[in-house]
């Protein structure tokens, strides 16, 4: 790991501009520009909020701002991992031209996705303004829980920028696994209300971007304080994930240009 944050410190300047230029690059032929940052999340929140409230008739409270959080996190989990399978073959010229430690194009990505994250928790609160949502001393805990969002969606995305060079179904698979686990992790509704038992608690607690979603509208909407005990585990769990994933990109990041 002391060669990983060598690299991180050696290429943060690179990582910074390229994720700049990433996101320069997505707007540079819209008409609204960086405005679709803005409206893509709330669009999906509308499709989201009329399906679920006005249709199945739903009672959870501050409906819109609990589905915007839980959009919020999940579109920063999801793309990060479907787009961390290819990310090494759809930097082709690069990785084929210039050494670049493969993780740092992750860390570009990392950049870029946390960036547009930001965007939508800005929007969070001026939801919350707008429902009248009650501000509470917990929000502060926010700053706890993304740190272990950042943590594991990196270390699991190490894992499989490597495994998705060797394995071209990876992405198929992938891309199905995101799929399921979009309607397992409570975007929607709320997972301790709904299910009950041993298997609500291990739908809630070891999916980690269910948890996060879960004490993310705890500590912003219901005022109460996070899971301490989880987060610290799924913190560590993220770490090792990171160690395991940088470990194994060190070993073989070598051999990525061949198969490519």
């Amino acid at each position: 790991m002391k060669r990983f944050f060598k690299d991180i410190g050696r290429y943060w300047n690179y990582s910074l501009y390229a994720a700049k230029s990433e996101l320069k690059a997505e707007v540079a032929n819209s008409y609204l520009n960086w405005l679709w940052w803005i409206l893509d999340p709330l669009a999906f929140m509308v499709i989201y909020v009329f399906m679920v409230q006005f249709v199945f008739n739903t009672s959870e409270q501050y409906f819109p701002v609990f589905v915007f959080i839980g959009l919020t996190c999940w579109n920063y989990f999801n793309t990060s991992l479907s787009g961390s399978v290819k990310l090494v073959s759809s930097n082709k010229a690069i990785v084929t031209k210039v050494y670049v430690p493969k993780y740092i194009l992750l860390l570009v990505k990392t950049f870029k996705y946390a960036f547009k994250m930001m965007i939508s928790w800005a929007l969070v609160i001026v939801l919350m303004l707008f429902f009248k949502v009650p501000f509470h001393a917990t929000i502060g805990y926010w700053f706890l829980i993304m740190p272990v969002l950042l943590v594991v969606t990196f270390g699991i995305s190490t894992i499989l920028l490597h495994f998705g060079i060797f394995v071209e179904d990876l992405f198929n698979v992938t891309n199905i696994a995101l799929k399921l686990l979009f309607y397992l992790s409570g975007i929607f509704y709320s997972i301790g209300s709904r299910l009950s038992g041993t298997f609500g608690t291990i739908l809630l607690k070891c999916n980690p971007i269910a948890f996060i979603m879960d004490q993310s509208r705890n500590v912003l909407i219901y005022g109460k304080a996070p899971d301490f005990d989880w987060l610290l585990i799924w913190f560590v769990i993220g770490c090792v994930l990171s160690w395991i994933g940088v470990t194994i990109i060190h070993k073989y990041e070598n051999s990525y240009a061949k198969v490519i």
